[in-house]
């Protein structure tokens, strides 16, 4: 950081040098890919005079100078920060500015995340549905697209979901499910009235039911066999999309996806490369 500050103090540097500083400082994140010939065009100077700013500072010219500002922006792109979730950008962000807050609210959502998640809950839920003959995925809106995912990732060790909203009427799909088969509810705020009466049935036939949420509170929670919950800082309405919760959601998932991979692994690796050899070169490919 002591080149940004040198750079600001801006110590015996002449009119130009403080222009080729000034310009440096307000495109910081751009300096890693610009070209001599192009910053010398943008602050109206010249090579020499960039090369002797570089020197000024105690490098040896300007690649070795570039080099020590782009440490500077690659630490400050890796670094994370508090992010509003509900509004994470304002209206004068620049892109880049924008796509370092969303990384860091991506980052401390998963952090946030990786924390809550019990081990012993996240054991017994992935044993629940390796076990279960049928799987029923309960979820609507942005959430649903993240329960499609999942689904599509099941399949990848033979095990197929079902998405229940899919079928319209979901208390006729509710009375197929057995004991044998279990329920996973998906929902953030925990507020979805039609589930409850569902899990409340569920619950009295003794159909095992995973819930996913960030609601501790919900109505739903009494009826869970075993209970997800990912707690962010996300307003109900009061924001600009769902990208906390989401990005909560996919990563749990995901993590469970991989802990259900893990149950057979050496199986499921053989089976992959069966597969794609089936569809690559098998009954399967694609015929010229």
């Amino acid at each position: 950081m002591l080149i940004i500050e040198r750079l600001k103090q801006q110590t015996d540097f002449s009119i130009a040098e403080k222009r080729i500083a000034e310009y440096i400082l307000e495109h910081l994140p751009d300096i890693p890919k610009i070209f001599i010939q192009d910053l010398a065009e943008k602050t109206f100077s010249s090579h020499s005079t960039i090369v002797r700013l570089a020197q000024k500072l105690g490098y040896s010219g300007f690649r070795q100078f570039k080099d020590a500002i782009a440490e500077v922006v690659y630490a400050q792109l890796l670094s994370t920060e508090e992010v509003n979730v509900n509004f994470p950008f304002h209206p004068l962000d620049t892109p880049t500015e924008i796509a370092k807050k969303m990384a860091d609210l991506t980052i401390g959502t998963i952090q946030r995340s990786l924390v809550q998640l019990d081990n012993e809950v996240l054991k017994s839920s992935v044993n629940t549905l390796m076990e279960a003959d049928r799987i029923f995925l309960f979820a609507r809106g942005d959430t649903q697209i993240r329960a499609r995912g999942f689904q599509n990732k099941l399949i990848k060790i033979n095990k197929f979901a079902i998405q229940v909203e899919e079928h319209v009427d979901t208390d006729w799909t509710a009375v197929g499910i057995t004991q044998q088969d279990c329920a996973f509810f998906l929902s953030y705020s925990g507020i979805v009235p039609p589930y409850n009466k569902i899990m409340q049935y569920l619950h009295k036939k003794g159909i095992p039911i995973l819930l996913l949420t960030g609601n501790p509170e919900s109505p739903m929670v009494p009826f869970a066999t075993h209970l997800l919950l990912t707690m962010q800082e996300e307003y109900d309405f009061a924001k600009i999309a769902t990208f906390s919760s989401q990005t909560a959601f996919e990563y749990i998932l995901n993590t469970i996806y991989s802990v259900m991979y893990t149950k057979d692994y050496e199986a499921n690796l053989r089976k992959l490369k069966e597969n794609q050899q089936l569809m690559q070169t098998g009954l399967l490919a694609d015929q010229e």
